[in-house]
């Protein structure tokens, strides 16, 4: 694999990256929902919950492929 500018091979470096975007996103949206739900758009809400919930599938997906990369699977999301 190649080894970027981090240390770290590009495909560890990829994962890790995309996995902290979707967890920040994840808590911002955890927001964007309370607006929503404050506004009385509960349309709107239910929408902020399903982007917020495949972040979450995203988050733990690339931390199941770190683990398999030979990460330390000790903080394993429930």
């Amino acid at each position: 694999m190649a080894t970027g500018e981090t240390g770290f091979d590009d495909v560890t470096f990829d994962l890790i990256s995309l996995q902290y975007h979707a967890l920040k996103a994840g808590h911002d949206y955890g927001q964007y929902v309370r607006d929503a739900e404050n506004a009385g758009k509960e349309e709107i809400a239910s929408f902020f919950k399903a982007v917020m919930s495949e972040d979450s599938a995203r988050a733990k997906k690339c931390h199941e492929f770190l683990a398999a990369l030979g990460g330390i699977d000790n903080t394993s999301p429930s």
